[in-house]
């Protein structure tokens, strides 16, 4: 399925959970990884907020793209962010979402405030 380029130039993005192994199955622990680059994939935890709208989603990043100085609670920035909808039948139940992808995450900062 496409994948949908996220413009957050004027989203605020807060970290919510610190970068932690993707896992691929719960049961045998398996780390998830890159399909072309086999890469260990990360997910980090964040607060999307834009036009007075936020949303808390789960960002997978490759682990190469996890920066250093990340701080729960602190603006981040999350470069190529794209959203990627996608649907499946697990046990019998169609089930379907939206997920996001990041080439990296980085501290950021706050935006700068609109002049009145």
């Amino acid at each position: 399925m496409r994948a949908i380029r996220v413009d957050a130039s004027s989203a605020t993005i807060l970290l919510t959970e610190a970068p932690a192994p993707k896992v691929r199955d719960r049961q045998t622990g398996e780390i998830a990884k890159d399909a072309v680059s086999g890469e260990a994939l990360m997910t980090v935890g964040v607060v999307y907020i834009d036009g007075g709208d936020s949303s808390i989603v789960q960002v997978t990043i490759p682990e190469s793209g996890v920066t250093e100085g990340l701080t729960v609670g602190a603006p981040v920035s999350l470069p190529g962010l794209v959203a990627r909808p996608w649907e499946s039948v697990f046990n019998g139940q169609q089930r379907h979402g939206i997920a996001f992808r990041a080439t990296a995450v980085a501290p950021g900062a706050f935006p700068m405030a609109e002049a009145v």
